[in-house]
């Protein structure tokens, strides 16, 4: 009798340890708004359709892979991927605009390519320089489809934003770029023969061009 309770337990222990992680990949000055976009996101179903096209049994819908990366003052901790759900429309439609924004980064992990797609659309044009290790990670990713979308919201309003992560993390910049041009070899070259011509390329040669001030 005792199994049912002590599975609760597990699962309560699990959650919380789902919510720390995502409290680790956001800045401090977030956590507030946040906490409000935790409470929405469902956790309770493990059972997740991956890309071979089978429903799969999840243990950890947090991957254990993470990626250290600094933000001005502080080092986040972005998770690899992601395998829970979406919340319900009602409650996410109850979000800020900017809890709307956390909620989309999130979700900018996922393992669904088509529901990264989705979130990046979703996010503000305006955005603020926190969303930018959850958009840059995307660049070095193999869904093409992004990248028209990033080319959109790496413009002059948020340029100075990735100059100065890419000098902040210039190990994890130059990895970026390595994936970038590994995928535009192994998927993307027959239709760009240039490796100039392709849209990740262009995207990652903006930024390295760039120059900020540094205060």
């Amino acid at each position: 009798m005792r199994k049912p309770k002590m599975l609760n337990i597990f699962k309560k222990n699990l959650k919380s340890e789902y919510k720390e992680r995502l409290k680790r990949a956001f800045p401090k000055e977030l956590h507030l708004d946040l906490k409000e976009v935790l409470k929405i996101l469902p956790f309770q179903n493990n059972k997740v359709k991956l890309c071979d096209g089978v429903v799969h049994q999840v243990d950890n819908l947090i991957h254990d892979n993470e990626l250290d990366l600094k933000l001005g003052h502080e080092t986040l901790t972005i998770p690899y991927r992601l395998y829970f759900d979406e919340p319900s429309p009602e409650l996410e439609a109850a979000l800020t605009d900017k809890q709307k924004d956390i909620l989309h980064c999130i979700y900018l992990r996922h393992h669904n390519g088509y529901l990264r797609e989705k979130r990046l659309d979703l996010l503000s044009e305006n955005s603020e320089n926190w969303t930018i290790p959850f958009v840059i990670q995307l660049i070095g990713e193999y869904v093409y489809e992004l990248l028209p979308i990033i080319d959109k919201k790496i413009n002059e309003s948020t340029l100075d934003f990735y100059a100065e992560f890419r000098d902040e993390n210039p190990k994890y910049w130059q990895q970026t770029e390595s994936r970038m041009i590994s995928y535009w070899n192994e998927y993307y070259r027959y239709k760009f023969p240039k490796l100039k011509e392709y849209l990740g390329f262009e995207i990652v040669d903006r930024i390295k061009k760039r120059t900020h001030n540094k205060t």
